[in-house]
């Protein structure tokens, strides 16, 4: 695989995690600068990550069991999307915050696909493979920080309504991994 298609490929994997960085921008429309490059290095970090595990996993393990991954990534964002959907309900509006906990389950939900992608790599040599999985990272990185600026600029158009929308967009996401997954 080349560069501009990893580069494409790339951009295809960013876009749930960009998506739900928007979601969280919209959310928390006081998030400090820190915590927007942490959100988008927790994305880009496990964007790189898991197409690594995909590739390593894909040369010792059965396709039986990572056919269950997108499953996986379905309940998870499921669960959180409900939960942000519920507490637009009972929370005020300035406490809602996105957690370390959720923040980390995002990351690792949204990037579920990734860990499919990781195995286009198999049998190409892990030089080849981890080049293409620090580009995956970086795109990831840089795109789930411009969701987090704008997010949060479209959050306040949004107000009270932005967790609402931020929860049906983790649904639609986990529905989409999991229709994805019996389409391939």
């Amino acid at each position: 695989m080349d560069i501009l298609q990893t580069i494409f490929l790339g951009v295809g994997l960013a876009m749930d995690a960009s998506s739900v960085s928007m979601t969280d921008g919209m959310i928390e429309k006081e998030m400090k600068i820190q915590k927007m490059f942490f959100i988008a290095f927790l994305f880009g970090f496990f964007q790189g990550i898991m197409p690594f595990i995909g590739f390593v996993a894909g040369s010792f393990f059965s396709e039986t069991l990572l056919q269950y991954i997108p499953w996986i990534g379905f309940f998870l964002l499921l669960f959180i999307g409900g939960k942000m959907i519920v507490e637009s309900f009972i929370k005020k509006e300035e406490d809602l915050k996105t957690s370390f906990s959720a923040l980390f389950i995002q990351a690792i939900a949204t990037s579920i696909d990734a860990l499919t992608a990781g195995l286009i790599y198999v049998g190409k040599s892990y030089s080849e493979a981890l080049v293409a999985f620090l580009i995956i990272a970086l795109i990831t990185f840089a795109l789930s920080l411009l969701a987090l600026f704008l997010g949060k600029k479209f959050g306040n158009l949004l107000k009270n309504k932005a967790t609402i929308l931020g929860g049906i967009i983790l649904i639609a996401i986990g529905i989409k991994i999991l229709v994805e997954s019996f389409i391939h």
